[in-house]
């Protein structure tokens, strides 16, 4: 007799195969749309929800050299910036497709930037809405409380 191991219905399925590609000026609607949607929920409970400036506030900081799209399985999935700053890295802009949140995808496009910036020996700075379950994905990836606001809280994570 054999045993078999059913997963549970209500069991996520592992992340999809994935790459990084370098963003181009194209890109910058489809990651405003998808920030927008990824935010609003967090956004709405701070009260700080608008339509416009949601998006606006993505193609204002857009910047194609420093952001990353992330593909899953051919399609794209997300996307992430990691910004040189005087002290480290800054990053920005981390937002996935939420079909695909739980996954862990963001854990793997998150520690493969952090391998990268710990080769440079560089600390890296964020800042997430206050309340985000975001927050609890980069305390798991070594981030910590620098300070906080009623609105962000800012981490950092030292290489190591």
């Amino acid at each position: 007799m054999t045993a078999h191991t059913k997963r549970p219905r209500d069991a996520v399925a592992p992340a999809p195969g994935w790459t990084l590609r370098a963003a181009e000026p194209t890109d910058v609607e489809t990651i405003a749309e998808l920030r927008a949607t990824v935010m609003r929920p967090d956004l709405e409970r701070l009260g700080r929800f608008d339509e416009h400036r949601v998006r606006q506030r993505l193609r204002d900081a857009f910047s194609p050299r420093h952001t990353s799209v992330i593909v899953a399985d051919g399609a794209f999935a997300g996307c992430v910036t990691l910004r040189p700053a005087d002290d480290g890295q800054r990053l920005e802009h981390f937002y996935l497709d939420p079909a695909l949140q739980g996954r862990g995808l963001g854990s793997a496009v998150l520690r493969t930037l952090l391998d990268r910036t710990d080769a440079d020996g560089a600390p890296v700075r964020l800042n997430v809405l206050q309340g985000s379950a975001a927050r609890r994905l980069y305390e798991r990836h070594g981030f910590s409380v620098e300070d906080e606001d009623p609105i962000d809280v800012y981490m950092v994570r030292r290489p190591g």
